[in-house]
């Protein structure tokens, strides 16, 4: 029989959490079946990983569902992709997560392997006075104009155009960008460049960038926080952070012409009508031609040493990973992320489990 090790949850993990459920959704999330146990010979472990802040919210709710049942807790440092990225390839992490996938070359160098975890959206959030949640729309390039200041107030004639019924000031924009290395940011800008041939060619993609305009805060919350705060503000962020804040978020016109509201459901769509490459487990999600579909979308990506194979903490990680992969859903669907495909899942489950721990002779 496997051994079973018991691992209290911490309180602060649960209250943390719970500010990105949707309401009357922490008993869903406690409820969830807890079937993974831990190996033989595992003992209890507390792993490290860090980088993602669109992640965060579903590495807590994972670790606080599964800890009793796999003896596995996570120390989550959310840090922005690019430093979770350094992290891990600097050894310091058990894993890295980013929302950016690294390159391939750069994980072979690495002696990395990566797989996702999860597919959400990056939304648009404003501060406008008058504008209600979900009452302005905006096109891909006027969006671009805004960030590169060629749009500079809100009562622009090319705002005004795509929204007559809205009575706009005559306020400043206020744009907000990433400060820290972000996949966030690397979503966003790859959107623009891809909506943008002016942002593409001035701009580019990045978890960084050289932004033409605005100023800049630390991580998801902090952009939420300021916008929230801030008249004549407009940020993205990923869109747990948006609804669990009440901000409003505007529509933005999709690849087949409709104005789409951010969801669970108009993610799905995106997810499902992109293409998947089954060698990097990658998928461009964004601007994607499904109908419905939101056009910024993003999969979240973990990163773990190969080298890690034959260590506690490395059996740790894909204990946890499986139990998230495998009874995780639930969980993420409570905080608005969207599943991977079953197909993708199954191939991320199987390059989990050529972590086969290599067990000294005399251990």
């Amino acid at each position: 029989m496997p051994e079973i090790f018991m691992y209290r949850v911490a309180a602060a993990d649960m209250t943390h959490l719970t500010k990105f459920l949707k309401p009357g959704a922490k008993l869903a999330l406690l409820s969830i079946p807890l079937l993974l146990c831990c190996p033989k010979g595992l003992r209890a472990e507390e792993i490290t990983g860090a980088g993602s802040s669109f992640a965060a919210p579903l590495y807590q709710a994972w670790s606080a569902a599964s800890s009793e049942s796999t003896g596995v807790r996570v120390n989550y440092q959310t840090i922005g992709s690019g430093a979770g990225q350094n992290m891990v390839l600097a050894g310091t992490v058990d894993f890295g997560a980013s929302d950016a996938p690294m390159a391939p070359e750069k994980l072979e160098a690495g002696h990395l392997m990566q797989f996702p975890t999860g597919i959400g959206g990056i939304v648009v959030i404003v501060n406008v006075p008058g504008v209600p949640d979900g009452g302005l729309r905006l096109t891909g390039p006027v969006l671009a104009g805004l960030y590169d200041g060629s749009i500079s107030t809100w009562n622009d004639p090319r705002i005004v155009a795509l929204n007559p019924d809205l009575k706009l000031p005559d306020l400043s924009v206020a744009p907000l960008h990433r400060a820290d290395g972000s996949g966030t940011t690397f979503v966003f800008t790859d959107y623009l460049g891809r909506v943008s041939p002016e942002w593409s060619k001035a701009v580019g993609r990045g978890t960084s960038v050289d932004w033409p305009a605005g100023s800049g805060t630390r991580g998801n919350d902090g952009i939420a926080s300021y916008v929230a705060n801030t008249e004549g503000s407009i940020g993205y962020v990923e869109y747990a952070y948006a609804e669990r804040n009440h901000l409003p978020m505007v529509q933005l016109q999709n690849k087949a012409g409709d104005f789409v509201t951010a969801s669970a459901d108009s993610f799905a769509k995106a997810a499902e009508a992109a293409v998947w490459d089954e060698k990097s487990l990658t998928a461009a999600l964004s601007d994607t031609k499904g109908e419905g579909a939101w056009p910024i979308v993003t999969t979240t990506y973990v990163l773990v040493p190969q080298s890690s194979s034959g260590t506690e903490h490395g059996q740790a990680v894909r204990v946890f990973f499986r139990w998230g992969l495998t009874n995780g859903e639930s969980a993420s669907r409570q905080l608005d992320y969207v599943p991977i495909p079953a197909r993708v899942k199954t191939m991320a489950l199987e390059r989990l489990d050529a972590l086969v721990r290599q067990t000294p002779p005399n251990d």
